[in-house]
């Protein structure tokens, strides 16, 4: 995929909220899309963690889809790679989904306004 200098740019936000979400903590694509200003583009989100493996500081196995489900799985290393890197930070999964999302949630929006 050939992505544009604002994409990239783009990309480059997400990336550096991602960086701040704390271990064992969770967010959604549509969570980091609202706070850039961007809130109908969580599908954007969504490719930018796609493409995150050439940056190691983000961590992007703690974003998932608004439910709390595993929807990015498939483009870590193994099915159960995500899960797993969740799992050592404390958070439980149980089938693809994150359990007591809605405490674990951690919301750029309110978390970076303190």
């Amino acid at each position: 995929m050939h992505y544009s200098i604002k994409t990239t740019d783009f990309f480059q936000q997400v990336y550096k909220v991602c960086e701040l979400i704390p271990e064992g903590r969770i967010t959604s694509y549509g969570a980091i899309a609202s706070y850039l200003g961007a809130a109908r583009s969580s599908r954007m989100v969504g490719w930018a963690m796609n493409a995150s493996h050439n940056y190691p500081n983000v961590p992007a196995h703690r974003v998932v889809n608004r439910i709390g489900l595993l929807t990015g799985k498939f483009h870590f290393e193994g099915p159960k790679s995500m899960q797993h890197l969740l799992e050592n930070e404390g958070v439980e999964v149980l089938n693809d989904q994150v359990v007591e999302f809605e405490i674990l949630f951690w919301d750029p929006a309110v978390e970076l306004a303190l």
